[in-house]
């Protein structure tokens, strides 16, 4: 393995140039690798891209599209995970385009959102693979939009075409929300902002200072999987592995492997992947594992549970891995995604607050074994950027310890969104008591105690009974800590108009061993219910048990409430049993 360091790059003001920065210096370096899982139980095939054949390659490609669509135009990236994708992406940038990066059409369950995010961005071009070509041509039928198989691209396009510089302003890509609040929108991230990003993360998970190995299977439609898995390694010259998000849902083992084949690797992924990996990795998987020379685990995109990380911890401490790489931290695709983070090598931060008085908005300490407590994961300090609390209504700063609307100011802060002027001036221009406009207003509530940023859930998430504020997140745990039956992670708490104020749900999946004839409903319903009126003094007005899978997901695989109080409200569930 190459483990001589990268030299430190000049600043550069887009990505594509660091791209041919690294080429030109370390030529024969790995740049990208895609390790493909082509059957149960293989340990991968790997293929590699060096820097100068991944500048050559972005060359070819961006010379295609150049011919295929003026600059400005938007790029649709319907490519699989693999070195094509990130090729797409760069060769997109490289040619003065916007690259929207999305997935094939295949994609189980999100098939509507594809074709809305589609329409919204109205792209010129599309970039696919040669083994996704039939499907995205028949998702394109009928339109005027030209598509390009990027493997099919010779490196003899490449001639003697260079890309010229563009605009740091200039918008670089679309990245769409992913829709678990609101229909998503494109937010406009500008080549200055990734940049700004990427050097801000580096910086966070001390991967400025010492080289690291980016390992990730996050999919770079996602804005972590594109800025830590890409944007990152090419502003820092670092190698990055992939490999595909159903590889690792199919044997979340071979992520570990990853991560234990290379020295210093620095990884991210939400919180249910490390539920998953506790659960479902065995001890025979574990014996040739090891994990003590990890440098960062990101765990972000989901609320961190502290119960996460030390399951996490206690299941694979045995491997060598060391309980201060766990890294919990903020982000948000408006943010192009990272806001803050504990730094590796510091102990996980852990505050037990009393859930009375958060319901109040204020952070009061309990005791940690108090049935009433709520436990949260700090999730540290902002790089290069500024945070505030702030009264979601008048913008007034909060004190530490008060709960309100988290705010952020920086460099890496979006545009606004594509095509909603409206919505851009409300969210990216607002005003706090620090001065007019230039805040990010994030819909997010946290506070801050201790120096440690805590989010404490989403403003628009919160359910309101009897003028109290209940977290959806909080109650979703009492509820799948209340029956085995209960599938973890896949259930959607959220209130719906009643005669008498808000009714609250729950729109629960069972687990994936049981069949629904097997499951004592009834008492899965008795338990779920007896739970959350005893931990949270709140009657829940329905509870349903629905099939794996059923719960709707956003494209990042997180649990869309919005939509499936939608679709609870449409009746799709009436099938389903409920009590």
């Amino acid at each position: 393995m190459d483990s001589r360091r990268p030299p430190i790059a000049p600043a550069h003001p887009t990505l594509p140039e660091y791209v041919r920065h690294w080429a030109q210096v370390t030529p024969d370096r790995r740049a990208f690798t895609f390790v493909d899982h082509p059957a149960p139980g293989s340990r991968g095939v790997h293929r590699t891209l060096t820097w100068r054949r991944l500048e050559l390659r972005v060359r070819a490609l961006a010379a295609r599209l150049a011919e295929e669509a003026e600059p400005g135009a938007r790029v649709a990236l319907l490519c699989p995970q693999g070195t094509e994708y990130v090729t797409a992406f760069l060769a997109t940038l490289a040619a003065g385009l916007v690259a929207v990066p999305l997935y094939p059409p295949g994609l189980p369950g999100q098939g509507d959102r594809l074709s809305a995010v589609f329409a919204d961005a109205g792209p010129t071009a599309v970039v696919t693979t040669s083994r996704a070509l039939e499907e995205v041509r028949d998702f394109c039928g009928g339109t005027s939009v030209r598509i390009v198989a990027a493997d099919q691209v010779p490196d003899s396009a490449a001639g003697e075409w260079q890309p010229a510089a563009p605009d740091p302003g200039a918008i670089a890509y679309l990245q769409y929300t992913s829709g678990s609040t609101r229909t998503p929108a494109g937010v406009e991230i500008t080549h200055a902002n990734v940049v700004a990003n990427a050097r801000q993360a580096l910086t966070a998970y001390g991967a400025d200072a010492h080289p690291v190995t980016c390992v990730g299977w996050l999919p770079l439609y996602h804005d972590m999987g594109l800025v830590l898995s890409v944007a990152a390694p090419v502003v820092r010259g670092l190698l990055s592995v992939l490999m595909d998000p159903v590889a690792f849902l199919h044997e979340p083992v071979r992520w570990l492997r990853l991560l234990a084949a290379h020295p210093r690797a620095l990884t991210a992924a939400p919180n249910f992947a490390y539920d998953f990996c506790t659960s479902a990795v065995t001890d025979a998987q574990k014996a040739d594992l090891r994990l003590d020379r990890i440098a960062a685990l990101i765990n972000g995109s989901e609320p961190v549970r502290p119960g996460t990380v030390d399951g996490f911890h206690a299941a694979f401490a045995a491997q060598g891995l060391s309980p201060e790489v766990h890294c919990p931290s903020y982000g948000l695709a408006e943010a192009t995604v990272f806001v803050s983070a504990t730094r590796p090598g510091q102990p996980l931060r852990r505050f037990a607050l009393d859930r009375d008085a958060l319901a109040t908005g204020k952070a009061l300490p309990a005791r940690p074994d108090d049935p009433r407590a709520v436990l949260l994961a700090g999730c540290g300090t902002p790089v290069g950027q500024r945070v505030r609390i702030v009264d979601p209504v008048s913008g007034a700063a909060l004190p530490e310890g008060e709960v309100g609307e988290i705010r952020v100011q920086g460099p890496n802060i979006g545009r606004g969104y594509w095509g909603r002027e409206r919505q851009t001036r409300l969210v990216f221009g607002a005003e706090t008591d620090a001065g007019p406009g230039g805040w990010l207003r994030t819909g997010d509530l946290g506070t801050v105690l201790e120096g440690q940023l805590i989010v404490t859930g989403r403003l628009k998430d919160l359910i309101v009974v009897d003028g109290r504020n209940h977290y959806p997140q909080d109650v979703e745990a009492t509820a799948q800590d209340a029956h085995p039956a209960v599938r973890r992670d896949r259930l959607a708490a959220f209130g719906v108009p009643g005669g008498a104020g808000e009714r609250v749900v729950v729109v629960a999946e069972h687990l994936r061993t049981m069949s629904l004839a097997d499951i004592d409903v009834p008492a899965v319903i008795r338990a779920v219910r007896a739970a959350v009126s005893g931990r949270h003094g709140l009657r829940l007005a329905e509870v349903v048990l629905v099939a794996p899978g059923v719960v709707a997901r956003t494209s990042s695989g997180k649990v869309s409430r919005s939509l499936t109080r939608e679709r609870y409200l449409q009746g799709a569930y009436a099938a389903e049993d409920a009590r």
